[in-house]
């Protein structure tokens, strides 16, 4: 029997989605100088609604995990209250809303926060310059000590408490797109020799410390992660990446999650360090718990791909940017609008 995308979906005893349409998280710069979200935040998510889940836009924890202008938080009261602003807009429109924290890590840059180290796993510059702000180029970040790590854990933690404060239905884990986790996963961006360091169990511990410590805090049921065994985005692939993964996906497995999100932009890549697999594929052969697809999917391909069970949610991304109406253009079989770049400018 077919799926049908537009059905309920249950996530677990504690969550149901009222369809397998999530809207995935999509960096916009709207909110104010003390990064808390506006009133554009609150009608650009109460809008779209009636997605099964909507992704916020990813949130830092902390001040030097800002690595794009505007971008929002999750650790002042003002930033809780903004952000109840919007959860509550979603809320009463009937929908579910996950926070993703975010730590860029060696894609921080002090403009942001006032001076001082920008962190990551490795003293390994990126290459580059800050998108949307060309002029600053990225700087040599300092590895992080164990303290430092100690504190980042109890950062992620304060974060997702602060998101269930705001009112948000659960949080994702963003360890992916080659932002702070994503740098611990992978062998170009993390060359330590200590317990975080070179073998697959040590570069996971990170990850999987975030990840035990925020279910601890909220539960399971309301804890998700975003990964990339691909890398493709400030990270240069290394063969050595997939042992990692290998490694990581069961672990993952047995935290019973609420979901595990593909992080790509193009689901039809395939890399040479996944043995020819698109990110999706690896991630359904290695995890058998709810899987999100991402990355260029139409309603109809999402569709034939959950019913051959490569996953078992989509994410959409642009299309919703353009169609804020989605999920009733789709269900009445309406023409979408496309989407352009021009619509990042325009607040809706």
């Amino acid at each position: 029997m077919s799926i049908d995308l537009l059905t309920p979906f249950k996530l677990n005893s504690k969550i149901e989605l009222k369809n397998r349409v999530l809207m995935a998280p999509l960096t916009r710069c709207m909110a104010d100088d003390n990064l808390v979200p506006t009133q554009a935040s609150v009608d650009y998510y109460a809008r779209r609604a009636d997605t099964g889940l909507i992704i916020s836009e990813a949130t830092i924890i902390r001040p030097d995990g800002q690595g794009y202008p505007n971008t929002p938080g999750l650790f002042s009261q003002a930033q809780i209250e903004g952000w109840k602003k919007v959860t509550d807009a979603v809320h009463n429109n009937g929908g579910k809303m996950f926070a993703q924290l975010w730590h860029v890590g060696r894609v921080a840059h002090p403009h942001f926060f006032g001076g001082g180290d920008v962190l990551a796993p490795s003293a390994l510059a990126a290459e580059g310059s800050v998108p949307r702000m060309r002029e600053l180029t990225y700087v040599v970040p300092k590895a992080v000590t164990l303290e430092d790590i100690n504190q980042l854990i109890k950062d992620y933690v304060k974060a997702a408490e602060n998101a269930i404060e705001a009112g948000f239905d659960g949080v994702e884990i963003h360890g992916a797109n080659g932002y702070l986790i994503d740098q611990f996963l992978h062998h170009d961006t993390n060359h330590r020799e200590d317990e975080y360091g070179k073998t697959p169990e040590n570069m996971s511990r990170f990850a999987l410390q975030i990840v035990d410590s925020i279910i601890e805090a909220i539960g399971a049921e309301k804890t998700a992660l975003r990964v990339s065994p691909g890398a493709y985005v400030n990270i240069k692939e290394n063969a050595q990446d997939q042992a990692v993964f290998d490694y990581l996906l069961p672990q993952l497995e047995q935290r019973n999650l609420a979901y595990l999100h593909a992080g790509i932009f193009d689901d039809s890549t395939r890399f040479d360090s996944l043995q020819g697999k698109t990110v999706s594929e690896f991630l359904r052969a290695g995890y058998k718990g709810t899987l999100v697809g991402v990355g260029s999917y139409s309603f109809e391909t999402a569709k034939a791909a959950i019913n051959n069970e490569h996953f078992d949610l989509i994410a959409i991304g642009r299309p919703l940017i353009a169609n804020p109406d989605y999920i009733s253009k789709v269900t009445n079989g309406e023409t979408l609008v496309e989407y352009n770049e021009a619509m990042l400018a325009e607040l809706k």
